[in-house]
């Protein structure tokens, strides 16, 4: 029996590590068959197929060598460093007559769209076409596709049109019917990202603030519409606050887009664009092959580089993962970045609604001790609030888009009172001896005395002090100033530029231009390098397929309990003080 055993322990070995071995080989077979035609041949006028209906991030993972064989040569992600890269190269490339822009449905926040939609309106400094077409289009989609020279919707396609809102989700309901009790603290009227564990609606401040800065965003982004489509912005307000846009033909009549068409009709307005007869194949060649093309752009001194540090995501202690910035990740990278001669200056990208304060104050302190070497300036993506606001504050200048959301300036903490759970509804009770007064603080399975509430509140409150000392400091206003633009109030870049809390309204190129002029760089004398660097195919693989697993379980066992469900997860991870926005703002 035991040598039977023994034949099946090892066949069952030898099954996991030949199966290990064979997915290693088949991922160098792919990265040989991705990497055997590095160099991509442009076609005479050709069309270049900028797909956009995937998430746009700060910086995406490489993609994995099974992206052409198992998707279609389709990705699910791309970032903006790539998006620009190829505009500026297709700008001046003689092969590329114009762009067919597939954007009906674009993952991405406001900020990140506009970069976007900043890229386009360069391209069409080149005098090249851009057409879009689309069989639906939603608000981002409608806000990209209004810099084409012709915007095509399918007849019978569906569009979102209707204006902007932002939504909370409150879990008050839920804490009471479980039996958990949140214990909050925090400073400041604003800050209302702990409102949906003890509330039920808004509060009447979270409720200012967010008319306020999703006001001011709706004035941006149709007021780039309206610009873009030669419209006034009281024509869009009449539009939006009526519905008049139902149907295809309804966006057409109120020039939102150019035209209604099939996918035909479409490519023979494209063939008339080139000049092509009837019959004549159309050349089009996708974001990722045309990466892999000639680059026409000027690259400057190798020994001049302005490094992009891009921290996207939740703010955490320890390593950077996808999705979330790791505050050692960080460090290290402003570490290299401050020692390697050959970097001048330094842009750290951030697009994140906070997270741990202490992360936060860590990252504070290497900014602080770089840019007494190099400039430092912060450009902010679609958020840099609360502790991506902390990460942006000590920086030289601060960059910021119309629609970036910011601010937040804040400090809470939560503690969850699960007692109540344990006993009453699942019969679990605790109990246990210590060695000193406070040896079990803090606990979730009992009440908090009044003393160990204090002790929380209390450093909830330094941290506070601390948040705004150095925010005053960074930003070069009195201490009494900078509290009135703090108590957790979010504001929009626009609003941030008005009261002092941003430098400069733009984009990350913006940001990058500015670093090169404080290094005494001359315009195109230098290369720009992003870090960290890009993960390798493999890990994406193994990332891919344990985040793709994770969230495929949560939808199939919660369906649309599902985000509720990963709130709470995350409620696992967080430290105890925290400087972050609400949890879930959705604006759609």
């Amino acid at each position: 029996m035991l040598q039977f055993l023994k034949y099946v322990f090892a066949t069952i070995v030898g099954i996991f590590l030949f199966t290990i071995l064979s997915f290693i080989i088949l991922i160098g077979i792919g990265s040989l068959m991705s990497s055997s035609d590095t160099k991509t041949q442009v076609e005479l006028n050709s069309v270049l197929k900028l797909d956009l209906n995937q998430v746009i991030r700060e910086n995406a993972a490489e993609d994995d060598p099974f992206t052409e064989i198992l998707s279609g040569g389709s990705s699910s992600q791309v970032s903006l460093p790539q998006i620009q890269e190829a505009l500026a190269n297709a700008k001046i490339d003689p092969n590329i007559k114009g762009i067919y822009l597939k954007a009906e449905n674009p993952i991405a926040g406001m900020a990140t769209l506009k970069e976007v939609r900043e890229y386009l309106l360069d391209f069409k400094k080149s005098k090249k076409f851009i057409y879009s077409y689309g069989e639906t289009m939603t608000e981002g989609s409608i806000y990209l596709c209004s810099v084409a020279d012709k915007s095509y919707l399918n007849p019978v396609g569906g569009l979102d049109f209707n204006g902007l809102s932002a939504n909370y989700s409150f879990m008050k309901g839920l804490f009471e019917k479980i039996g958990v009790k949140p214990e909050i603290f925090r400073v400041g009227d604003f800050k209302s990202a702990v409102e949906p564990f003890f509330l039920t609606k808004m509060s009447d401040a979270n409720r200012l603030q967010t008319q306020s800065f999703i006001s001011d965003m709706a004035n941006n982004f149709y007021g780039d519409i309206a610009a873009s489509r030669k419209i006034t912005m009281d024509e869009i307000n009449n539009i939006l606050n009526n519905a008049l846009i139902q149907e295809p033909t309804d966006a057409v009549k109120y020039k939102i887009i150019t035209n209604t068409g099939y996918w035909d009709e479409f490519e023979t307005a494209l063939r008339h664009e080139l000049g092509y007869k009837e019959e004549k194949k159309i050349e089009y060649i996708g974001l990722n092959k045309y990466l892999k093309a000639d680059k026409l752009v000027k690259e400057g001194d190798n020994s001049k580089r302005i490094a992009v540090i891009v921290g996207e995501g939740d703010i955490l202690s320890g390593e950077s993962q996808d999705g979330t910035i790791g505050s050692e990740t960080i460090v290290k990278e402003l570490q290299k970045a401050r020692k390697d001669t050959k970097i001048k200056a330094i842009v750290l990208r951030i697009n994140s609604g906070g997270g741990s304060a202490m992360a936060s104050d860590v990252m504070w302190r290497e900014v602080e001790l770089t840019k007494k070497v190099k400039p430092v300036i912060a450009s902010m993506g679609d958020y840099a609030a609360s502790g991506g606001y902390y990460m942006a504050m000590a920086c030289d200048t601060i960059v910021a888009q119309p629609t970036t959301l910011t601010g937040s300036i804040g400090i809470f903490g939560v503690m969850f009172n699960i007692e109540k759970l344990m006993n009453e509804k699942l019969g679990v009770t605790f109990d246990g001896v210590n060695s000193h007064k406070y040896a079990n603080f803090p606990s979730a399975t009992r009440t908090m005395t009044d003393a160990e509430k204090n002790m929380i509140q209390n450093g909830v409150n330094k941290g506070y002090e601390s948040f705004t000392t150095k925010a005053a400091k960074g930003r070069h206003m009195s201490i009494e100033k900078l509290k009135t633009l703090a108590s957790g109030r979010v504001w929009t870049g626009s609003q941030a530029k008005a009261n002092g809390l941003v430098d400069v309204i733009g984009g990350v190129g913006d940001a990058i231009r500015i670093a090169a002029q404080k290094a005494k760089l001359q315009d195109c004398d230098y290369r720009i390098k992003y870090l960290p660097i890009k993960k390798s195919s493999f890990e994406s693989i193994i990332e891919k397929l344990g985040n793709n697993q994770e969230e495929a379980k949560l939808k199939a066992y919660l369906g649309d309990f599902a985000p509720y469900a990963k709130q709470l997860k995350n409620l696992q991870s967080m430290d105890k003080v925290q400087a972050r926005m609400p949890f879930e703002l959705e604006i759609k």
